[in-house]
């Protein structure tokens, strides 16, 4: 029997593949400018939503949404405040997130299969009504994207270049954390909140190691989520697996055989 015969299965797949496109595209953008454990900062956040929700009666993928957009805003405040120490307003957010996480959860008094589903994700987990979020949220950061590509590119090679240039660098940044944060909480459902960062670091990764344009990049980031996604998502249904450490695990294999396969190259010529 095919495994799209279920509906949890196809509800998964369509989730999975569009978070997979999402966090692909905002990753490029994330790794080039250095950011790679932003993911991981909000993703924090989003868990002590998610803890929030659940204590206090939310549905608590909502309740991870707005977690997550209101770490991306202090992140901002914090970059700010700290203009030569950026990485600082990842450490505090992603320390508070999971310590806040940890109280809460420890309020509740409970470690169910639900908050269980929302660490590492779970294919029976995705409600027709998240994938409505899932696919209207998709299609409005894409367009955002598209629409500020150009001021996108610019910040991300020379934000002081850009700044000159008359883009509101600020503005468009914070809006941009907004859209990862965005991201970071749709994935949450199908890759759980310990892994989704890994979604958006590993599959650019792959594709700096290979691409030979800005375009390329884009291409093949999104071309090994997809993979990775499909793959994981197919595997960890066939052998009861975990799907977020499942889809993890096939990007990182990925990334491993391609840098081990430029270092063969490498030798031979």
């Amino acid at each position: 029997m095919s495994i799209f015969s279920f509906d949890f299965m196809q509800r998964a797949f369509i989730a999975g593949l569009i978070t997979a496109v999402l966090a692909a595209t905002l990753g490029v953008f994330i790794v080039l400018r250095r950011l790679s454990l932003v993911g991981d900062s909000l993703a924090h956040a989003s868990l002590a939503g998610v803890a929030g929700g659940m204590l206090l009666g939310f549905y608590p993928f909502y309740s991870a949404l707005l977690a997550a957009a209101g770490a991306a805003l202090l992140i901002e405040f914090i970059r700010r405040a700290f203009p030569r120490y950026a990485e600082v307003a990842l450490a505090v957010v992603m320390s508070g997130g999971m310590a806040l996480a940890v109280v809460m959860i420890s309020l509740k008094k409970v470690f169910n299969a639900d908050l269980f589903s929302y660490l590492f994700g779970s294919l029976m987990a995705v409600s027709p009504a998240d994938v409505a979020v899932i696919a209207g949220a998709g299609i409005f950061i894409l367009m955002s994207i598209a629409f500020l590509h150009r001021e996108l590119f610019a910040i991300t090679f020379d934000e002081e270049a850009a700044r000159l240039a008359g883009i509101p660098v600020t503005a468009v940044s914070t809006y941009f954390t907004l859209l990862t944060a965005l991201t970071v909480a749709l994935a949450v459902r199908v890759v759980g909140t310990l892994l989704v960062s890994a979604l958006m670091v590993i599959p650019p990764a792959v594709s700096l190691q290979v691409a030979r344009s800005f375009k390329a990049t884009f291409g093949i980031s999104i071309l090994v989520a997809l993979f990775s996604v499909a793959s994981g998502l197919y595997a960890s249904f066939i052998f009861d697996l975990a799907p977020g450490g499942t889809v993890v695990l096939i990007a990182a294999g990925i990334l491993v055989a391609v840098m081990v396969g430029k270092g063969a190259i490498k030798k031979w010529i």
